[in-house]
């Protein structure tokens, strides 16, 4: 029996989760515990959870819903969704639930998450992961999925090829769009430009995808943002597409035009931000690699004054 933990079950952990408890439910093979707390736990365990899509709606239940390790037990793979400036405290709180057994795939929107992880786990597998799908919470244990544009990518130089083609199989079992990569660190790179550039405008001028589209003055912002980035990703030696700009602005275009980030509704709804990860992440890494990102450092000064 795989045991597989779900932390954090908000739009990716609790859609990716949800098509694993609907997969699972009954097998005797694999075993989804979803991590959860408060409001979202009381949802979950009274009803389940709702995944609501543009074209249908369902209702998955996991093996267990809890927050408590001694409960959850050992884990064979631990998925990790949370905020990232959750990663820490979120992780050390399961302990004894990671053990040396446990693989731990991080799908946060940040790029530095493997390396902090390494740091409370260093003898654990840390694999890098991401994901591209647009999906939100709309009430304790719904999960709201917007598009048809739904993958998940992961990798590691250094995990074995047995166990990530394993973690692979119980992916496409449960019909997710997963692929297994061997250039992980620039697929993560990729979707990072997308979402830290998308992340930082959205905040910074407090518009949707659709007015950032229709104002050029936005566009202007959001493609400044991805030179300035893609600039830093160079210097860093990532060998990533000679189009990146062009792509990342075309996904833009694609995206539906009612979404907006995940960061801007946080900073709408008076929550904690990810403003450390997306935005002043980049500014920090430019003055390490001697990188000029004016635009970054102003929008930085702005969201983390």
């Amino acid at each position: 029996m795989k045991r597989i933990g779900i932390l954090g079950l908000g739009g990716v952990g609790g859609y990716f989760g949800g098509l694993l408890a609907k997969a699972y439910f009954k097998s005797d093979e694999v075993e989804v515990i979803f991590i959860a707390r408060g409001t979202t736990q009381k949802a979950i365990a009274d009803s389940g959870l709702k995944i609501v899509t543009d074209e249908s709606e369902m209702i998955v239940h996991p093996k267990l819903v809890s927050n408590n390790p001694e409960e959850i037990g050992e884990l064979d793979y631990l998925i990790c969704a949370t905020k990232t400036y959750d990663i820490e405290e979120s992780l050390l709180s399961l302990q004894s639930c990671i053990v040396a057994k446990t693989v731990i795939l991080p799908l946060y929107n940040g790029v530095d998450a493997p390396e902090r992880i390494q740091k409370i786990f260093p003898k654990n597998d840390i694999l890098q992961g991401c994901v591209y799908i647009i999906s939100m919470i709309t009430l304790p244990g719904t999960i709201r999925k917007m598009g048809f544009y739904e993958k998940l990518f992961f990798g590691s130089k250094t995990v074995s090829a047995s166990k990530l083609e394993e973690l692979q199989g119980i992916f496409q079992q449960a019909r997710i769009e997963s692929y297994w990569v061997e250039n992980i660190e620039e697929t993560v790179w990729e979707k990072f430009i997308f979402i830290s550039a998308l992340a930082t405008t959205t905040s910074y001028l407090n518009q949707n995808i659709g007015e950032i589209r229709d104002n050029p003055e936005a566009m202007s912002v959001y493609v400044g943002l991805v030179h300035e980035i893609d600039a830093v990703a160079k210097a860093k030696g990532l060998k990533l597409p000679d189009d990146i700009v062009n792509q990342t602005v075309l996904k833009l275009e694609k995206s539906p035009r009612e979404a907006t980030s995940s960061m801007h509704r946080d900073l709408l709804a008076g929550k904690n931000t990810e403003a450390l990860s997306l935005t002043k992440f980049v500014l920090n890494e430019g003055i390490k690699y001697d990188v000029k990102t004016p635009l970054y450092e102003k929008i930085s000064n702005v969201l983390l004054p």
